[in-house]
């Protein structure tokens, strides 16, 4: 079956970095667009970064950008997200997502775009 599997959350301090990788099973990630969005208590889930599928168009929430880094090592059917200078406000589960079809920031940012989802993991920055 098709699945999408987080690792790298972690508990980790302010200014502190973390690498996020998304590994595909039941499909060929390079086929796909691929993002991630993250998801705090009492919060609405929010688009962090998305990436086409060839990896030549990135989109970065506005809040991530210069701190964060999305990438795709399709060769491995896998997604990384690099997040750097952490910051208590980064603390949220993060899941990836796989879509296909065009490819705009609006796309990109659509929740209802992504055929499939992780199931999350959680990264928690102390201030």
């Amino acid at each position: 079956q098709v699945q999408l599997a987080e690792t790298g959350g972690g508990l980790v301090q302010a200014g502190d970095s973390l690498r996020l990788s998304c590994a595909a099973s039941g499909l060929t990630l390079s086929n796909y667009h691929m993002s991630w969005f993250r998801q705090a208590p009492g919060k609405q889930r929010e688009f962090v970064a998305g990436i086409n599928w060839s990896g030549l168009f990135t989109y970065y929430a506005e809040s991530v950008e210069g701190r964060f880094t999305i990438a795709r090592e399709n060769a491995k059917n896998t997604g990384t997200l690099q997040m750097n200078s952490l910051k208590p406000e980064d603390t949220a589960v993060y899941r990836c997502a796989a879509a296909t079809g065009t490819w705009s920031r609006a796309d990109a940012s659509n929740t209802e775009k992504y055929i499939f989802w992780g199931q999350g993991t959680q990264v928690t920055v102390s201030s």
